[in-house]
């Protein structure tokens, strides 16, 4: 068994059998747990004598120095969530020592009188901890009494948590504007509701017109998520322009404001996004956008008949809301509802031109001529009808399901076609690391591009890939060119708050992952996912 110090600076190797405990000894390839004919119980540790937490070269997790014994306590403090990085000592602590161990400051190493532990004294003559307990009890009392008021216990608190100190005597506290806004303007009577015309009109003037109270509240959180998202001054500067300007195209100036109206300053060259995400954050946006996915729906069944277009719009709300009320149904991708109203639809506009008004009317009759006679387009076709009938026999729109007990068969599986492996080898070995990593996560482990969208970088841990809950020993080649797009991602991008693990410059300052397009840029012309 090697000794404690021949374990600095050593990573211990994986067991072979688990892959996830290190091994017990440097001369095997596995772990006690896996030990044949085992498990076999672990050896105390040479260094503390813990008979717990075994972890490798015959020392616990919390004495290897690759260990995780995970949160404990302060040493000094007794603050809970420290780790062994700052040798079990929070922020606050550190600070207390480094300040009291030099000379003059008036601080000492001995017994404290308040908790008798011996450590770092302050100029008092008591440790920090009993220093907080008593000056949160002379705040209630008046009175500083170190003994008194640590006799009973002290308060502990989370470590490295911000504290919120009282103001000292005398200062100036800065006066805080305060956002008011006024009830939506919905409220009010309207004759008519025109949308501002920027193009026509301009920049000049606008931005003046902005109420000051409601303007300086905006700024300040304007500047809050600059600051906090990394906007260079040129982004700030136009996210304020164009909620000054927003302010000031309202009748009375004020907030808040329809996020319609803000879509028109892409006429005159500012940005949407950031002025959005200011109002949105300050409580000052009224969301009356219609979302792509009602649009979409609202296109498809604008021919259908009236009484046809009401039922479907039951089943449209169902399947993306969903349903509390028995029969019971979660919400549906958009994906889904738009695949199988796309199946569906060309059989109701064809029952549309012999008559059918409504889907009442349809018999089992009109479902088995609707039919096609391909494999796949029937279970496609019939896929759509089902999910619709189904629903609306359950919601008690319809009398009779005319779908039930009707076979429309499976979809048909295909072969996959073979790709040029000479492309996939040239993609792999790209110059740019983003597309080196998007084509090894697909080609070696099979990711499609909604699962690496949504891949953050806690993820990926001890050359896992953790997805939609499962655990993936990444393959060598894909740990490889993921440490190489870190290694890029943190040269380009140092300040980014993104916990993506794919950014781009237009995503690295909000916390959006990169859209479907940039991966199929990424991956490059000639493949697919």
């Amino acid at each position: 068994m090697t000794s404690p110090s021949a374990a600095k600076g050593r990573q211990p190797k994986r067991c072979s059998v688990c892959d996830t405990n290190p091994v017990a000894m440097t001369q095997v390839a596995y772990c006690f747990a896996c030990w044949p004919g085992g498990p076999v119980t672990p050896p105390p540790c040479l260094a503390c004598g813990s008979r717990t937490d075994y972890y490798a070269h015959g020392l616990c997790s919390y004495c290897h120095p690759f260990g995780d014994p995970g949160p404990d306590s302060c040493r000094d403090c007794l603050a809970w969530g420290v780790r062994r990085t700052h040798d079990w000592l929070c922020y606050p602590c550190i600070k207390w020592r480094a300040r009291y161990s030099k000379p003059g400051s008036g601080g000492s190493v001995g017994r404290c009188p308040g908790c008798g532990r011996t450590l770092t004294l302050g100029h008092r003559g008591v440790c920090r901890l009993c220093f907080t307990q008593t000056v949160f009890v002379r705040q209630q009392s008046g009175i500083w009494d170190p003994i008194a008021a640590n006799r009973h216990g002290q308060q502990l608190a989370f470590a490295d948590m911000p504290s919120h100190k009282p103001p000292r005597r005398g200062a100036v506290k800065k006066e805080v504007v305060q956002p008011h806004w006024p009830p939506p303007r919905d409220q009010e009577p309207t004759l008519f509701r025109a949308s501002p015309d920027l193009a026509a009109h301009g920049r000049s003037g606008l931005h003046r017109r902005a109420h000051p109270d409601d303007a300086a509240a905006l700024e300040a959180v304007a500047r809050h998520l600059a600051f906090t998202h990394h906007w260079t001054t040129g982004q700030r500067q136009d996210a304020i322009l164009g909620v000054r300007i927003m302010l000031g195209a309202q009748d009375d100036g004020r907030a808040p404001i329809r996020a319609s109206e803000v879509e028109a300053l892409r006429e005159i060259d500012l940005p949407i996004w950031s002025v959005i995400q200011i109002l949105s954050t300050a409580g000052a946006l009224i969301e009356d956008r219609t979302p792509q996915i009602d649009a979409w729906f609202e296109e498809k069944i604008a021919r259908l008949p009236q009484p046809m277009i009401n039922e479907l719009r039951v089943w449209f709300d169902i399947k993306k809301n969903g349903v509390n009320t028995p029969p019971r149904m979660r919400p549906r991708t958009h994906m889904t509802i738009q695949l199988q109203l796309r199946w569906a639809v060309p059989t109701l506009r064809a029952w549309t031109t012999i008559g059918r008004t409504s889907l009442r009317e349809i018999s089992r009759e009109d479902i088995l001529n609707a039919l096609p006679h391909g494999a796949t387009e029937r279970a496609r076709v019939g896929q759509g009808l089902k999910s619709i009938f189904r629903l609306l026999k359950a919601r008690k729109i319809i009398f009779v399901d005319p779908t039930a007990r009707i076979q429309t068969g499976p979809h048909q599986s295909r072969i996959p076609l073979p790709l040029d492996a000479r492309l996939i080898a040239s993609r792999l070995h790209s110059d740019n690391p983003a597309t080196a990593a998007v084509v090894a996560l697909i080609a070696f482990h099979g990711l499609r591009l909604r699962q690496l969208q949504r891949l953050h970088l806690t993820d990926i841990q001890d050359g896992r890939l953790a997805i939609d809950g499962r655990s993936i020993p990444l393959a060598d080649p894909v740990r490889k060119r993921l440490r190489t797009y870190l290694d890029h991602r943190n040269k380009t991008w140092p300040e980014s708050l993104n916990t993506h693990l794919f950014i781009n410059a237009r995503s690295w300052r909000n916390q959006e992952p990169p859209s479907p397009r940039w991966f199929h840029l990424a991956i490059g012309p000639g493949l697919t996912a």
